[in-house]
């Protein structure tokens, strides 16, 4: 499949590079390539713009794209939805796969066994699951302009493996595991203490994620002054220092699971 044929003419121009970039493309191909042959009825979690979501239509006879707010969808085979992974409206087993990724690591954390539950309990056979891997949450955090708390990067408050996620869905078994793509980002507590008290100039506030804390847009990075640019410095060097010893990981891992009998 040529994923580049997707397009979704109400995207901004700036969705729509993302889409195409090399990265993304990989990450979305192996997602895809992971999902049995055929489908009847699929449920994609987080829709978004409904990039998945056609994209499974593709494969499916029905597709229903659920998002916080109810998603725009011009497509025959799709149903929009509005709802909440934590407490899902379709009865158990609605679904031969539940596709969800790029959206746990955006739930809070005293609601995500709820929310697995939940999307273990509406799939019939499958449940795709698609997050980034061994995430380290303190780099490239930001600082919150309107309340001044420290703010992961992207609005991902998880960080998983593949322990964490057999312990998330004990009512499945790992079918199959995959990793997409490498990174050797990560940093350590010095460097992040530095860098926090330096009003974290350097996050990730091109983010269209929220303040976790209090839920207003994060503003720009903080105005710099000779301090910040001084603790900025020394909390870069402190990193630096640590790359050497830092082993490539992969950057996402994905995992198609089955239920149990």
């Amino acid at each position: 499949m040529n994923l580049q044929t997707i397009a979704n003419p109400g995207v901004a121009a700036p969705v729509q590079d993302f889409r195409q970039g090399a990265l993304e493309q990989a990450r979305v191909a192996n997602l895809l390539g992971m999902l049995p042959p055929r489908l009847r009825h699929a449920l994609d979690i987080g829709t978004r713009d409904g990039y998945i979501a056609r994209l499974l239509a593709e494969r499916a006879d029905m597709v229903t794209a659920l998002d916080l707010e109810l998603p725009r969808i011009d497509h025959p085979r799709i149903r929009c939805v509005k709802g909440d992974a934590t407490a899902l409206q379709f009865s158990d087993g609605a679904f031969d796969v539940v596709f969800c990724a790029e959206v746990l690591e955006h739930i809070p954390s005293h609601l995500l066994e709820a929310a697995c539950a939940e999307l273990s309990r509406v799939a019939q056979d499958y449940v795709l699951i698609g997050v980034p891997y061994r995430q380290d949450l303190r780099t490239d955090r930001t600082t919150c302009q309107h309340c001044g708390q420290t703010n992961p990067p992207w609005g991902h408050v998880n960080s998983f493996d593949e322990a964490r996620l057999a312990r998330l869905f004990p009512q499945c078994g790992m079918e199959r595991i995959e990793f997409v793509g490498a990174t050797r980002e990560g940093t350590n507590f010095l460097s992040a203490l530095l860098m926090d008290a330096a009003g974290n100039p350097y996050g990730t506030y091109e983010q269209d994620e929220p303040c976790v804390h209090c839920g207003a847009d994060l503003g720009g990075p903080p105005a710099r002054t000779i301090g910040s640019r001084v603790l900025a410095r020394a909390a870069t060097s402190v990193r630096k220092l640590q790359q050497p010893f830092v082993k490539e990981r992969p950057r996402w891992i994905h995992v198609l699971f089955r239920k149990h009998n």
